[in-house]
């Protein structure tokens, strides 16, 4: 990309959610400019007409990228084509770059869907559904186990800090929603502290709400 090409303002249509984060997080790491609009789905306006316009889905978040000509929903879609813009937090090829789309899509697939189902019913329905509370909690602890097991010997995920670190962290992030203790995954937990510290990441999850990092301690 030229210079005149990284200068140009993207659009961010976002909210206070994990997959709203790892957008405002990636922005504010590659230093690149962008304005937010937040769409309070608390209220609903992901439903506008407005807003199905430029995400199908009715979720967040979406950019707009001006100088491209290009918008984008999907979170992990918007991770790969900042990485491609920039020319950061993604290998540009080999083995180190299947590597980070395979932990991108584990979040995607795996830790984004499963954690979420445990915020709809352990945080907001708690008592409405014994059973899927086990078993979403239960798979959690799984996925928790899962990312532990990978961090032995790393410090990130895929070697060096990633799209990969981005999209998962803000689903650790909220960990009290979860039930779960860091403390006892004690490679995550290194691993959350190490990226919470990071001021892009603390600049990212402030937006578009002045929310504090959530720390394990």
């Amino acid at each position: 990309m030229s210079d005149a090409g990284i200068n140009q303002e993207i659009d961010l249509y976002t909210w206070a959610t994990p997959n709203g984060r790892k957008v405002s997080i990636m922005l504010e790491e590659l230093a690149l400019p962008y304005r937010v609009i937040p769409v309070n789905i608390t209220r609903g306006q992901q439903h506008t007409p407005e807003f199905l316009a430029i995400s199908p889905n009715n979720k967040i978040p979406v950019i707009i990228d001006r100088d491209e000509g290009t918008h984008l929903m999907e979170s992990g879609a918007i991770l790969i084509y900042l990485a491609s813009k920039s020319g950061r937090l993604m290998s540009l090829g080999g083995s180190l770059r299947w590597q980070q789309l395979e932990w991108l899509m584990f979040q995607m697939a795996s830790l984004g869907p499963m954690l979420g189902q445990t915020h709809h019913f352990v945080k907001f329905n708690a008592g409405k559904s014994a059973y899927a509370e086990e078993r979403f909690l239960t798979e959690n602890r799984r996925l928790y186990q899962v990312l532990e097991s990978r961090l032995e010997r790393r410090k990130f995920i895929c070697e060096e800090y990633s799209v990969a670190d981005i999209a998962a962290w803000p689903w650790i992030s909220r960990f009290e929603w979860q039930e779960m203790n860091l403390r006892e995954f004690p490679r995550v937990m290194d691993w959350y502290v190490r990226i919470a510290e990071r001021p892009a990441v603390q600049r990212g999850y402030a937006v578009p709400q002045d929310l504090p990092v959530p720390m394990p301690f």
